[in-house]
């Protein structure tokens, strides 16, 4: 067994960009928009904050009240998106149910689109175009790479269909030729994809998803979950009983985080270098 580190891969990757961003002639700029006072929700954004500080990157945070319309955050992001001093925005999910999820994600000028949710990010990633896809799966590609792991013609196994993880990393392992089934928790015969497969992709937010009994031998495990069971952070993967059995695992915490937060920071950089293709 051995440990896909992302820590270890984002922090030099992270060091790459902060080097980079001192060559800009302004900073970026990433705004994010926070509605309520989710407990979680405030932990990433202090989290985003810090990091947008050690790269070099200038953050404003807008908070609108748990009950705010969402004519009110659209208009506001429709600000922001004429505004030439912001690089990127980033819509902090979730966002309380009486807004339309969808409508506020559309509203977001895809050319400032830091998450890359909007539906012409989506569509550039499956095409195999995307200046900034989804941060997860941008952040998977990356570690695989880093591993120097096959995928042509690799058996993949995304455990997973959300908007976020599960359709568009299946559609940018697609582009690189592999063969990727896209299974859930309903799915009939789970354990058998799960033990057929050569790497599997966790990404149903179900602890011990992953197990003893359906792990197979020498497969390669990335593990997207994340949940708290008992107090403590894991992921899908039931790490202390399938370590000894798969070739590459990713740690939770320290694999596939990691390289989301410097996939974001990443398609922030991107998105400044588009918008300043003379001026860089």
């Amino acid at each position: 067994m051995k440990l896909i580190n992302g820590t270890e891969l984002s922090n030099k990757l992270n060091e790459e960009n902060r080097i980079e961003v001192l060559k800009f002639k302004r900073k970026p700029k990433l705004q994010i928009y926070q509605v309520g006072d989710d407990f979680s929700s405030n932990k990433y954004i202090k989290y985003k904050q810090k990091k947008a500080k050690d790269l070099g990157i200038e953050f404003e945070l807008l908070r609108f009240k748990n009950n705010v319309l969402e004519e009110v955050v659209i208009e506001q992001i429709n600000k922001s998106n004429n505004d030439d001093s912001v690089t990127a925005i980033i819509v902090q999910l979730p966002i309380p149910k009486h807004i339309n999820q969808i409508n506020i994600i559309k509203a977001i000028d895809p050319i400032k689109d830091a998450d890359g949710f909007t539906p012409v990010a989506m569509g550039e990633t499956v095409l195999g175009l995307p200046i900034n896809p989804p941060a997860t799966p941008k952040g998977i590609m990356k570690l695989i790479e880093g591993e120097k792991i096959n995928l042509i013609g690799s058996d993949v196994v995304i455990i997973g269909r959300s908007n976020i993880v599960g359709k568009p990393l299946a559609n940018m392992l697609i582009n690189k030729q592999a063969t990727v089934t896209i299974c859930n928790t309903k799915t009939n015969n789970l354990d058998t994809h799960i033990k057929n497969a050569e790497i599997i992709i966790a990404a149903a937010g179900s602890p011990n998803l992953i197990n003893k009994n359906n792990i197979g031998h020498n497969q390669i495990v990335i593990d997207v979950g994340s949940n708290y069971v008992n107090g403590k952070y894991c992921g899908d993967a039931n790490f202390d009983e399938i370590k000894n059995e798969v070739s590459l695992i990713t740690p939770v915490p320290g694999g596939v985080g990691p390289m989301t937060i410097w996939a974001l920071f990443d398609n922030v950089i991107q998105l400044y270098k588009l918008q300043n293709k003379n001026n860089t």
